[in-house]
């Protein structure tokens, strides 16, 4: 069998000039930008984006080599470090000056290590001691200090989805100060301490500022260590350690990802999942920290997939050197020339290419044999929904006894997600229609992801196929479509007619009246009108359903009309007559609808009864058997008088 790559490339990356052109290549992971910037006379920066609308090319003076150049968001002011005492600005806004102007850092023979943007105007300087936070004005060309603060710093990481700067603090470094920035505010955060690996005296390690990435998981701010064990350790495989970064409270370590295995690592995050990609091996593993492992005390991972690489990707050659026949070079994966960086995105700068990083689902299926485990792995994903219906299928396809269980742990998984998302869409519905409440934040509308599998994705696309497929046992797939109603029911999720019609059909097509009569009897298959119709259609199959049909009606105490109108069309005519009576309707039924069923059976005595029994009602009513204009049984009156004579008609009672 090929061996399944779960893990992508981007089929379209983000081309731009590579290092072998250009003087310097440099990436801002807060716009997804790559800035290739080539020196001479005047300096030349092209910036490839995402999309067209975040890529530019512009000149700008030579002032000295770049270490560092980041637009704020929006392309509005960019930032250019080329010394460690400042930082040069120029506006990109439309009839704002174009000069540059500069700002050095505060803090006397401090040398400035980066910067970053937390707002379209607010930037932070990092220095080696401390850091510095300013509102920046474009019109005056000038910046405030709104903050700072002194700290002796090693090296720092931002993260720009949460606008959080992580600072390297003490010899060793693995003292790590965060500071969070909102609306013009700088807050400082709890500090905490990275436990390093123990190494025999008087060896002493630092804290790398390699082995360091943040990055959001499940909505969460996470510091991922990548932690090399010594050769003398006991576990000498490395190990991702996850420390969780709350605003308020101190920082924890909350999971450890086992790679049992050392060298050259880097990390990348890929919808909630974490990605160590293992260089020499040319490899990557995935976790996912929502799959707790059986038996462990602290959340202790191993990877959900065997080690797989990253699927061959070939590099299309353009330029005027490019023949339409040659064939696309093969790229080399895992190359030393990679960047990595958060959240999904890898850098060529020796190929100029960037790439976001992707997981292919369908490879796992068969990879992850545990069809529970493969349930929760895929409902926590983005695509999701096509590949686990195509799973239910493929679970359904086995067909034997044994399977069943497993059949249902995966229709309960399912149902649990559709149950969470029902309950919170009616939740914002009855906050919609209650109003605002004092005090409480308005509530967002629930989004529907895709893994929400809802009753007509299974019919359509497991369950009515299923049903037809040759080879199985009627036994099995009526036990499927059981198992999915009480997986339903167990949920308290209202199940929907046409599954009940689902099991009537199979229980129809393999003349398994009894149980179809058991299953009624017993309330298995919820009364609904449509269910009674379609027992209705079954009568010259099977005659008793019309009973049933009638009795579920019954008990549907809404639906007298629906009774009224199948006995009529089963020339009942005096059971719908007594039915009528029976749940006090006579006194507003229609006598003209009585009255033609009546005439249509042919049958002159019943016609007789039907008649004076709504002539007694309208002398009851009225004081006056006669009908009224606006009942139209005046062709019922003729017909009357043409059979019994106009004597057989009641006269007025006096009183």
């Amino acid at each position: 069998m090929a061996e399944e790559h779960y893990l992508e490339l981007s089929e379209n990356p983000v081309q731009f000039e590579h290092a072998s052109s250009v003087n310097n290549v440099f990436f801002d992971e807060a716009n997804k930008q790559v800035f290739a910037v080539r020196s001479g006379g005047a300096t030349g920066v092209v910036v490839k984006g995402p999309d067209d609308k975040s890529s530019v090319a512009f000149r700008m003076d030579d002032k000295g080599e770049v270490k560092c150049i980041k637009f704020s968001i929006g392309n509005k002011i960019l930032a250019v470090q080329r010394t460690s005492k400042s930082v040069d600005f120029i506006n990109f806004i439309p009839d704002y000056p174009h000069t540059e102007f500069s700002q050095e850092c505060k803090t006397k023979n401090a040398s400035i290590l980066g910067f970053c943007w937390t707002n379209w105007n607010e930037v932070v300087f990092i220095t080696d001691q401390g850091i510095e936070f300013y509102q920046v004005f474009p019109d005056k060309r000038s910046l405030k200090l709104l903050k700072s603060q002194s700290i002796n710093v090693n090296w720092y990481q931002y993260c720009p989805e949460t606008a959080v700067i992580l600072l390297s603090t003490t010899v060793q470094g693995n003292i790590l100060q965060p500071f969070a920035f909102r609306n013009g505010t700088m807050s400082k955060m709890s500090k905490f301490e990275i436990e390093l690996p123990v190494v025999p005296k008087p060896a002493k390690l630092s804290l790398s500022e390699r082995d360091i990435a943040m990055a959001t998981i499940y909505g969460q701010l996470y510091v991922m260590y990548l932690k090399h064990h010594s050769r003398t350790a006991n576990s000498p495989s490395a190990e991702v350690v996850l420390y969780h970064l709350s605003r308020e409270g101190s920082c924890k370590k909350s999971h450890v990802l086992k790679l049992n295995t050392t060298g050259k690592f880097a990390l990348n995050i890929v919808d909630n999942l974490v990605v160590v990609h293992h260089q020499s091996s040319q490899t990557s593993l995935i976790f996912d920290i929502k799959l707790k492992e059986p038996d462990c005390a602290l959340n202790i991972h191993q990877p959900v997939l065997p080690a797989r690489s990253i699927h061959p990707y070939r590099i299309p050659l353009s330029g005027p050197a490019a023949v339409p026949s040659q064939p696309p070079v093969p790229c080399q994966l895992y190359s030393s020339s990679w960047s990595v960086f958060q959240p999904d995105i890898i850098i060529s700068a020796s190929e100029g290419y960037l790439w976001y990083l992707q997981v292919k689902l369908p490879p796992t299926v068969n990879l992850l044999q545990d069809k529970g485990k493969l349930m929760d792995f895929l409902l926590r994903r983005r695509e999701c929904k096509m590949v686990i219906l195509s799973v239910c299928s493929q679970i359904l396809e086995v067909g034997e006894k044994g399977s069943l269980p497993v059949v249902a742990t995966v229709f309960d998984k399912l149902n649990q997600v559709y149950k969470d998302y029902l309950e919170a869409e009616q939740s914002y519905t009855q906050a919609m229609e209650s109003g605002p409440s004092r005090g409480s934040a308005a509530q967002k509308r629930p989004v529907r992801t895709q893994a929400v599998i809802d009753q007509s994705d299974m019919y359509t696309h497991v369950l009515s196929s299923f049903t037809e497929r040759k080879g199985v046992s009627h036994k099995f797939i009526i036990a499927v479509l059981m198992e999915y109603i009480r997986s339903l029911n167990q949920f308290q999720i209202t199940v929907q007619h046409y599954l009940y019609e689902l099991v009537i059909k199979t229980l129809v097509q393999h003349n398994l009246f009894y149980m179809l009569h058991q299953f009624l009897q017993y309330h298995v298959l919820s009364d609904s009108k449509p269910l009674a119709c379609l027992l209705l259609s079954l009568e010259s199959t099977y005659p008793p359903a019309h009973q049933l049909s009638l009795d579920m009606l019954k008990r549907l105490s809404t639906a007298n009309d629906e009774i009224i109108e199948v006995l009529l069309s089963k020339q009942q005519v005096l059971g719908a007559l007594r039915f009528i009576r029976s749940v006090g309707g006579h006194d507003n039924a229609s006598a003209r609808k009585f009255l033609d069923a009546a005439q249509q059976t042919g049958d002159q005595m019943l016609f007789y009864t039907v008649f004076r029994s709504f002539q007694q009602r309208n002398q009851r009513l009225r004081g006056s058997p006669a009908f009224n204009p606006g009942e139209h049984c005046e062709e019922h009156v003729a017909h009357f008088k043409q059979l019994f004579g106009e004597q057989a008609l009641m006269k007025p009672s006096t009183v």
